[in-house]
């Protein structure tokens, strides 16, 4: 008989005990069974061009090969345009994605949030807003013990809810602070942006817009209601007009000793 830590103990009948270092037919038969259906995993498609999946199986293999693996969509953010006070992004990002405040600042969904930084030796203060930073290399992934947290081919990191257990391990490896837990009930969730109590979440680039050729809500928000601060494109394409403002001026990204390569650029003119 065997005990975990939480007193459940398990017995196996006297006599059934496999050899040191055999396992039992029943469990190598499971063994079998799970690495088989591990190898099926389908897609998940919230609308026939938004693959939340990319773990395994022809057909999510096949999804990943719809986007273009030489894109790298990013964001360049001009701090000194964005204004104090101003949180256009955030409500943009609340209307378009279903999530809001819920009086539990330290619980709270935060896909996108306005951040103070002051300058320790000028003393000069800036507002700007930081969401997930959509890393080349990004830690979320690395730790999650079922693929959930995954990098497209097109650079946009998500969450697949359908394999959150809600372990958290993203959350303690994100630098940036960027995923949140939710705890709450939900209803009437937006069909392209599924959340679900129990389950960890984060900025999605608003990757259902993208998929059909238009900007994150933040960014179109910004650009209309806001400072213009924000600006959104393929960082990969040197025409584009993100990757041309990205060399001229001089911008850094959020920790970039750390070697995630961020897909989040910020610049202060």
């Amino acid at each position: 008989m065997s005990c975990t830590d939480n007193k459940t103990c398990t017995c196996t009948p006297a006599g059934s005990l496999p050899a040191d270092g055999e396992a039992s037919p029943g469990i190598e038969a499971g063994r079998r069974a799970f690495i088989k259906a591990g190898g099926a995993f389908a897609t998940i498609a919230l609308t026939p061009t938004v693959t939340l999946m990319a773990f395994g199986g022809g057909k999510a293999n096949a999804a990943q090969e719809s986007l273009d693996p030489k894109a790298r969509w990013g964001l360049l953010i001009d701090v000194a345009k964005c204004g104090t006070g101003c949180s256009e992004c955030v409500s943009a990002c609340q209307k378009e994605n279903g999530w809001q405040d819920t009086g539990h600042p330290e619980t709270d969904a935060q896909w996108i949030r306005k951040v103070t930084v002051k300058n320790p030796k000028s003393g000069a203060v800036a507002e700007l807003p930081v969401m997930c930073q959509h890393c080349d290399e990004p830690p979320c992934a690395d730790v999650c013990p079922t693929g959930a947290s995954f990098k497209r081919a097109d650079g946009i990191v998500l969450v697949d809810k359908h394999l959150c257990i809600g372990c958290r391990y993203c959350m303690m490896a994100c630098p940036y602070k960027a995923r949140s837990f939710i705890h709450e009930t939900l209803i009437d969730q937006k069909p392209y942006a599924p959340r679900g109590k129990g389950t960890v979440e984060s900025c999605t680039m608003c990757v259902h817009r993208v998929d059909r050729g238009e900007i994150p809500a933040c960014v179109e928000s910004c650009n209309s209601t806001g400072g213009g601060a924000m600006m959104f494109g393929n960082l990969n394409d040197p025409q584009s007009d993100i990757a041309k403002r990205v060399a001229e001026l001089t911008s850094t990204q959020l920790r970039p000793d750390l070697g995630v390569d961020p897909g989040v650029h910020y610049t202060y003119l």
